[in-house]
C-alpha cells in the first residue's frame, strides 16, 4: 500500500469552476489549455479532501492522469 502525501489544490483562471488537485507543488501535472492554475491551498496526508470527495479516487486521478480535475457547480 502506498504511503498517503501532500496534495496540491489549484483553481483555473480561465473557468470560474475548474478546480485541480496535483501532486506537484507547482501544478505541473494540469492541463496548460485550462492554465494558468492557481495554488489554493494543500491537502496533507491526515486531511480530507474538501466537498465530500473521495481521497482514493483523487489519488487514482493522479497516478492515472498525473491530475485530478472537479467542477464546482455555480451557486
Amino acid at each position: 500500500m502506498a504511503t498517503p502525501h501532500n496534495l496540491f489544490m489549484f483553481r483555473s483562471t480561465t473557468s470560474e469552476t475548474l478546480w485541480g488537485f496535483d501532486a506537484d507543488s507547482g501544478g505541473e501535472h494540469l492541463p496548460e489549455k485550462f492554465g494558468p492554475w492557481t495554488g489554493i491551498g494543500v491537502m496533507r496526508a491526515d486531511q480530507a479532501p474538501p466537498r465530500g470527495s473521495s481521497r482514493p479516487s483523487i489519488e487514482s486521478g493522479i497516478a492515472a492522469n498525473g491530475d485530478q480535475l472537479w467542477r464546482k457547480k455555480k451557486a
